[in-house]
């Protein structure tokens, strides 16, 4: 009886020896600093596992960074406010899209303009021009989902302030709390796409302002949709077949576009500049944002995209 409690006083002090030694003091800090900066705040128990895992990250960022300034690599990566999550935690909290393969088309908002196909001779015009529609006034801001799985709303919102502001001359920030409330069925932030907002719009011949419907990141169990002030309408939505070819010429021609993407990988999580590229993306999608633009850098062509929290260079493959 005695040796086994001996065996198990042992035991727990082999743990207790473990998780307090597996840190780096040099860190504390930093952690703290980091923390501060994001407002994170967690309990005793989680405090070791969040910290654990934000060391991780914190090397597999700086091999990464290495690399880059090596020439391996062609995007920096940076301790943001996903840092303490693992890839799995961050994409249940930020990817609202099911894990489904990609099709060869995108989602657009516009009522003037038939499917055509693309030349070759057009398509390597394209690529060799620079587009980017926050300079013509196309483009509201970065905004930030939280922790609701409404990047959907973004997408679908991103679209219509380009179209608007283009045949109007006034850009004007979009309600995705408006889509959100309002979707049937009601079950808030999950299940939505951006083509479902597009219908929704149309549905209720129109959407609210940002200022007049804010947006609060939580479910609701009721539309506060006011029609007497619409700041936005629109009549259809097309779908662009044809690849990245169709895309380019769409986006140059139209202007921002709702598209999907596969932003489930852990360099993608912990982005931080110049133009995103991993090759172990997949033909899978699970998110969808707004193509703002398209250039060339290096001799790498890339899309601009406008995502819910940050802006991305993403190589053109």
């Amino acid at each position: 009886m005695n040796f086994w409690l001996f065996l198990g006083s042992v035991a727990v002090s082999i743990l207790a020896a473990a998780s307090t030694g597996t840190f780096d003091s040099k860190l504390d800090e930093d952690w703290k600093h980091w923390k501060s900066q994001h407002g994170n705040q967690y309990t005793k128990d989680e405090e070791s596992y969040r910290r654990m895992i934000w060391e991780d990250n914190m090397r597999y960022i700086e091999q990464h960074n290495i690399e880059h300034s090596l020439g391996k690599r062609t995007s920096k990566m940076g301790m943001n406010k996903f840092a303490a999550l693992t890839n799995e935690e961050f994409n249940k909290l930020m990817n609202g899209l099911p894990r489904i393969e990609a099709v060869n088309m995108t989602e657009i908002e516009t009522d003037e303009r038939d499917e055509s196909s693309v030349s070759e001779e057009s398509h390597i015009q394209l690529r060799t021009a620079t587009v980017d529609w926050r300079r013509e006034g196309l483009v509201t801001p970065v905004k930030n989902q939280g922790q609701c799985h409404s990047d959907w709303a973004f997408s679908a919102t991103g679209a219509i302030e380009g179209q608007w502001a283009k045949r109007h001359g006034n850009l004007v920030s979009l309600s995705e709390q408006n889509l959100i409330d309002c979707k049937e069925p009601r079950n808030g932030c999950f299940l939505g796409t951006a083509l479902k907002g597009f219908l929704q719009v149309i549905g209720f011949q129109g959407i609210n302002s940002e200022e007049t419907y804010p947006y609060t990141g939580k479910d609701r169990d009721y539309c506060r949709f006011q029609p007497d002030k619409i700041a936005a309408k629109i009549t259809d939505y097309k779908w662009v077949w044809g690849g990245e070819a169709a895309l380019e010429q769409a986006v140059r021609e139209i202007g921002p576009m709702s598209v999907v993407i596969n932003a489930s990988l852990k360099s993608f999580q912990h982005y931080k500049g110049g133009v995103y590229y991993d090759e172990n993306c997949n033909g899978y999608v699970t998110d969808e944002v707004l193509v703002v633009g398209f250039g060339i850098e290096d001799g790498m062509n890339y899309w601009l995209v406008k995502n819910r929290s940050v802006l991305y260079e993403i190589i053109n493959t």
